[in-house]
């Protein structure tokens, strides 16, 4: 199986290190075949993140067809700035990134092979590409409302779980999200034996779009 996270310009690091760690470390728990690798739209480069330059290399290029995850981090930066002055917000980058990879991003959510993950604003990535409306997803709280207004069902959850598409909330909810994708696929095992071997602990919700609450959607 491969997991492809996707960077891009103005990453945040800490969104694409720890679903890396997490699953990567699931992978040999488990003794799969997992491949978990750094991809970008335009193929290998170095890509460089959006906090204190930090770099990061892409070693292929995002393969919609190929079966397994992708995983989109958001963005690190400033979240307000000048518009005049072309200041790289992080709602800036995020729509620079969503326009660039709309086309292999909306091939990947119409594989059936393929389920999209996202970590804190790269849920918001894909509803500015309108990739996701009508679907439930979370992201970081400050985004919640913009999420909401692209017509996506914001779900104050730390992990939203909407089959072929799984989101979390702020940036340290890549861990868990990671963990969640270990325990779809191999068991609550697994998932608890990267836990105890990064000496962490899931914290929040888990929402799964399974059953119905009256008044609902």
């Amino acid at each position: 199986m491969l997991i492809q996270i996707v960077l891009f310009d103005g990453f945040d690091p800490l969104d694409v290190v720890a679903p890396f760690e997490v699953l990567a470390a699931g992978g040999d728990a488990a003794g799969s075949a997992l491949t978990v690798e750094l991809v970008s739209v335009e193929g290998p480069r170095e890509v460089v993140g959006g906090t204190r330059g930090l770099t990061l290399r892409a070693t292929a290029r995002l393969d919609p067809a190929r079966r397994g995850y992708v995983v989109v981090p958001g963005a690190s930066g400033p979240t307000t700035g000048d518009p005049d002055e072309d200041v790289a917000t992080i709602p800036v980058l995020l729509a620079r990134f969503a326009d660039s990879a709309a086309v292999p991003l909306r091939a990947a959510l119409d594989n059936p092979d393929v389920t999209v993950a996202a970590v804190c604003g790269g849920s918001l990535a894909l509803a500015m590409a309108g990739l996701i409306e009508g679907r439930h997803a979370v992201t970081h709280h400050l985004g919640m409302d913009a999420l909401d207004a692209t017509g996506v069902h914001a779900v104050p959850a730390r992990v939203v779980d909407d089959g072929d598409l799984v989101t979390s909330g702020g940036v340290t909810s890549g861990l868990d999200l990671g963990l969640h994708l270990l325990e779809r696929e191999f068991g609550p095992r697994v998932a608890h034996a990267v836990e105890t071997l990064f000496g962490y602990e899931r914290r929040g919700i888990v929402w799964c779009a399974a059953g119905h609450l009256p008044g609902t959607v």
